[in-house]
């Protein structure tokens, strides 16, 4: 069987690459190098110089040229490393049963893992006859976004390139291995108020305007009320505020002006657009002149259940035992950008050491998830192995 079969090595190769955003360090040069043994025929796609920007290195990799194409979408980058690691982040440890290092379980042990289900595919049923595997790999899904995905999906609709199913590769789990699919995500809004008024003497308040009663009045009436009780598969939107400023150093000088930041993380009965109305329309109801600054990450999406989440469940439930969870819940991910080519879904590995030190994978659940992806190539390409 060829060595990619077992996806510890290559877990363990590509955590040895300290890829934080927005470096790459050759995490992509080992990815290729294994897919390329595979016989995938590999493009590089180096994307941001052209803007002023870091350059982030992305790699669409296929197999195949006809029939159904999957996708499996994933990134090598990982976040900064932190502080209290009992190993070294970027060693590939093994102990006690389990693959330490950052990127472990977001979401490098998940791209081993794919890989390893394609060698093993080859391996039980020969070259592929119809259908074509593909990967679609980022080095900037922690970061901005603005160069990795989205950029090789605008590269791929210019060489008419079709993806007809993606799966993602990214920690969908909350405790164990089967629990959660990922079909959908909520939208995200960050909005930057700045209520304005005149400075003035806290002994003379007539003589100056002070915006901090006003500020205070459109956060109430942003957060007074929930924004919606949910729809079939989201939870209801939230509005958490994430600060409150204003500077102010003396107690006797009222300020010229407050500032709020806060988060919106909306389902589908919302959009960017509609929020930022609806947020223009409650700080108007107050009054007084503001400054508000949205951004839009991602609107809500939806993939309703359909053969790829079939397929997905089916293997689970052959590999694990579980029954998962059509899920839409947690933050964004790539997928927000994927939606708009084909249908998608997003499985992997257990997310709870994710982003923390010691961040880490049992080997048992990399196998697991090896088996549940070549069980769902199968299905897909409508291979009887």
């Amino acid at each position: 069987m060829n060595r990619y079969a077992d996806p510890l090595p290559l877990a363990q190769a590509l955590i040895r690459r300290p890829s934080v955003t927005p470096a790459d360090d050759g995490a992509i040069a080992v990815l290729q190098e294994s897919l390329t043994e595979l016989g995938f025929t590999c493009t590089r796609l180096s994307f941001g110089a052209d803007a002023g920007r870091p350059p982030i290195e992305n790699l669409y990799a296929r197999l195949g040229h006809q029939g159904t194409n999957i996708c499996f979408a994933g990134h090598t980058d990982v976040v900064p490393v932190g502080q209290g690691w009992s190993v070294d982040p970027f060693a590939g440890t093994v102990a006690d049963g389990h693959l330490y290092g950052r990127g472990a379980s977001d979401m490098k042990g998940a791209i081993a893992c794919f890989v390893a289900a394609v060698a093993r595919l080859q391996h039980e049923a020969g070259p592929l006859s119809d259908g074509s595997i593909s990967l679609l790999i980022t080095g900037d899904e922690e970061g901005r976004g603005l160069d990795g995905t989205i950029r090789v999906l605008d590269w791929l609709r210019r060489k008419g390139e079709r993806l007809d199913l993606c799966l993602v590769g990214e920690p969908t789990n909350p405790r164990r291995l089967g629990e959660m699919i990922k079909i959908g995500r909520r939208g995200s809004l960050n909005g930057r108020l700045r209520v304005l008024g005149s400075q003035g003497h806290v002994a003379y308040p007539h003589l100056a305007d002070n915006p901090l009663p006003r500020l205070i009045d459109m956060l109430k009436a942003i957060t007074a009320h929930p924004l919606d009780d949910g729809t079939e598969h989201f939870q209801p939107s939230t509005l958490a505020l994430t600060s409150i400023d204003v500077g102010n150093a003396a107690t006797n000088v009222i300020p010229a002006e407050g500032r709020a930041a806060f988060n919106i993380r909306f389902n589908d009965r919302h959009s960017g657009k509609s929020l930022e109305q609806w947020l223009r329309e409650r700080f108007d109801s107050v009054g007084g002149t503001y400054e508000l600054d949205v951004e839009v990450t991602g609107d809500a999406f939806l993939t309703p259940p359909g053969s790829l989440s079939k397929a997905l469940s089916d293997a689970i439930i052959e590999v694990t035992g579980e029954s998962p969870e059509l899920s839409t819940s947690g933050g964004t991910s790539d997928a927000r950008f994927i939606k708009d080519a084909c249908p998608v879904a997003e499985f992997g590995l257990v997310g709870q050491t994710m982003h923390k030190a010691d961040e880490r994978v049992s080997l048992t659940d990399l196998e697991a998830l090896t088996r549940i992806y070549r069980r769902v190539l199968a299905l897909v390409l409508g291979m009887t192995c």
